[in-house]
């Protein structure tokens, strides 16, 4: 599906170092890695946004990238559903995505009279509304209450569940998320920061069930 042969300080990119990776149909990768050393960098120029970087990202022909960044980025003057709409979303698509993501009653407000929670559902109901081969998720689960984010995470499990072939990268500073969601870990350390370790994790039950290291 993609490839990842970075060199950070030959395009002069002072965060990244040498990065070698591959991301298969499936995985469910967590990112962790100290704060600042270039997480969301990496998935950045996994997505085409480091112009430095992202020549050394090796993609199949046609693959479509859904990425949830920390701001839910839904257009402030546009309803949910007109949000939807503009990345070519079908009336029916839309009442199916919100209903998927919990969202069924949200379709006609405005992103400002959404809770933080629920804006961050209803970008993840834009990212699946281009049926993405691969989804990059950017710290979903930051500034959420615990329950708040143990809801977004059983939602994101089950999701991927529904959908076996999609692969995941999901930044964050919690171990416990790649319990319930990883079954592959990538850490990111040094300055440059390197891909130190690509550990697999062993098969655990579904839909946001602990997975456990093999």
């Amino acid at each position: 599906m993609l490839e990842l042969r970075l060199n950070g300080p030959a395009a002069g990119h002072p965060v990244l170092g040498v990065i070698e990776g591959r991301v298969c149909a499936g995985d469910r990768i967590c990112l962790l890695g100290p704060s600042g050393v270039g997480k969301t960098t990496l998935l950045n120029a996994i997505a085409g946004l480091e112009p430095r970087l992202s020549p050394g990202v090796q993609q199949r022909a046609g693959l479509r990238i859904g990425y949830l960044f920390q701001e839910h980025r839904l257009l402030p003057w546009r309803t949910v559903r007109q949000n939807l709409a503009l990345v070519g979303a079908s009336p029916a698509d839309i009442e199916r995505l919100l209903a998927e993501v919990g969202l069924g009653g949200a379709a006609d407000s405005l992103p400002d009279q959404l809770s933080l929670g629920m804006a961050r559902r209803a970008a993840l109901a834009r990212c699946l509304a281009i049926e993405p081969d691969l989804l990059l998720l950017d710290e979903p689960f930051a500034s959420l209450d615990a329950e708040r984010a143990a809801e977004l995470r059983g939602l994101i499990a089950r999701l991927l569940d529904r959908h076996p072939g999609m692969a995941m990268i999901c930044v964050t500073h919690d171990p416990r998320d790649a319990d319930y969601l990883a079954n592959r870990l990538w850490y990111l350390v040094g300055r440059p920061a390197t891909l130190r370790c690509d550990e697999p994790l062993a098969a655990g039950s579904q839909s946001g069930a602990p997975l456990r290291r093999a």
